[in-house]
C-alpha cells in the first residue's frame, strides 16, 4: 500500500487482507470444486485484477474484481475499461481489502460508470452445453473492499455474504500494532486518511455509521463482521433483489443464494467480536503474501524504533 505524502510514500490500509484464509474453506465446500476454490484462493492473494463474464443470452454480464487493491489498480482498471461499455456494469467484489487511498480512487471511478456493486465469486462450470458463468454468493469483502461496495449505484450484498471492517492502521506497524512507536507525523497522517475517508463515505451515500463500526476494531482485534441490521444502517444495502444489480434479458439470474451465517450486531449487542462472528484473525495488511491467521499481540521483548517510511515491495 502507498500513499503518497509530499515527496514521500507513505504505507496505511484498512486491515483485514489475509483474515479470509481461515473462513474459505466453507466457500471451497460449497463450491464443489476444489481446483477452482484453489485458484481462487490464490488470486485473492494477488493484486486487484479485473475480468468482464459474459453470460449472453441469459444476463447482460459483469466484471469480477478480485484480490488486493495496490497502487496500480486505479491504473489497472483503467486499462481494463478501454474500449468496453462499462456504463452501469454490475462489479462483484472478492477482496479483502488493500490501499485506502487507492482504494478510494478507485471506488470514485466505479460511481462515475454508474456502477452496479455486489459481493460474490465467479464461478465457471462446464457443461454439455459449454462453460456456463455464474456467481456464487459465499464470498468476502472486507476492510477496504466493503468501501468499494459502497462505491456503487445500487448495492446488492447476498446473506451469505461476509463484509467485515477493521481500523486504519500503520501497514509496517501492523504484526506489532501496541508494541510499535508512533510519530506526531504518524498520527498526522492518519488523521487526514480518516478524513478522506469519511468525505469519500458521505460522497458515495454511506452513514457515520459504517465509519464508526470499522474505526472502533483495533488491529489486534478480529475483524467485525456486519450484521444485516448494520449493512443496512451502514447504507451498503440498498436493494433486496438480486436481480436489481444483474439486469437480465428474461428470469435467469446467475447468483445463487446459500444460507447465510447470523453475525451479531455490535451497536446492539455486548457480545464479544470472538463470539459473534466466524473465527478469522488479522494481524496482516494487504501487503501480506502469506496468512497466518494470528492476531496480533504485545511482543514480549521491547519495541524497537520503527521507521518513518514504510518498505516498500
Amino acid at each position: 500500500m502507498r500513499f503518497e505524502t509530499s515527496l514521500k510514500l507513505r504505507g496505511w490500509a484498512l486491515l483485514g487482507a489475509t483474515a479470509f484464509c481461515l473462513a474459505l474453506p466453507g466457500a471451497i465446500t460449497m463450491l464443489g470444486n476444489s481446483a477452482y476454490a484453489g485458484g481462487t484462493l490464490e488470486e485473492r492473494k494477488q493484486p486487484m485484477h479485473f475480468k468482464w463474464n459474459a453470460c449472453q443470452p441469459d444476463c447482460k454480464g459483469w466484471v469480477s474484481a478480485v484480490g488486493i487493491v495496490t497502487a496500480d489498480s486505479p491504473r489497472a482498471f483503467d486499462e481494463f475499461a478501454k474500449g468496453r461499455q462499462l456504463a452501469g456494469a454490475t462489479i462483484v467484489l472478492d477482496s479483502s481489502g488493500g490501499s485506502v487511498n487507492d482504494s478510494i480512487a478507485l471506488g470514485r471511478r466505479f460511481r462515475s460508470l454508474g456502477a452496479l456493486t455486489t459481493v460474490g465469486t465467479t464461478v465457471r462450470t462446464k457443461t454439455p452445453r459449454g462453460e456456463r458463468v455464474s456467481v456464487a454468493p459465499e464470498a468476502y469483502c472486507e476492510s477496504m473492499c466493503v468501501f468499494l461496495l459502497l462505491s456503487g449505484k445500487t448495492r446488492y450484498v447476498p446473506p451469505a455474504a461476509h463484509v467485515r471492517v477493521h481500523q486504519i492502521w500503520m501497514g509496517d506497524r501492523a504484526d506489532d500494532a501496541k508494541g510499535s512507536s508512533y510519530s506526531a507525523q504518524d498520527l498526522m497522517i492518519v488523521q487526514r486518511d480518516i478524513g478522506r475517508l469519511t468525505k469519500y463515505t458521505f460522497d458515495m451515500g454511506g452513514t457515520g455509521d459504517l465509519l464508526s463500526l470499522a474505526l472502533s476494531v483495533p488491529p489486534w482485534e478480529d475483524l467485525h463482521q456486519l450484521s444485516r441490521d448494520e449493512l443496512r444502517l451502514s447504507n451498503l444495502i440498498t436493494t433486496d433483489a438480486v436481480a436489481d444489480v444483474f439486469p437480465q434479458d428474461n428470469a435467469s439470474v446467475p447468483m445463487a443464494e446459500a444460507k447465510p451465517s447470523k453475525p451479531q450486531d455490535r451497536f446492539v449487542s455486548s457480545v464479544t467480536e470472538g463470539d459473534a462472528t466466524q473465527p478469522g484473525k488479522s494481524t496482516k495488511t494487504a501487503e501480506a503474501a502469506v496468512p497466518t491467521g494470528g492476531s496480533a499481540a504485545a511482543p514480549a521483548q521491547p519495541a524497537q524504533p520503527q521507521q518513518n517510511q514504510p518498505q516498500q515491495k
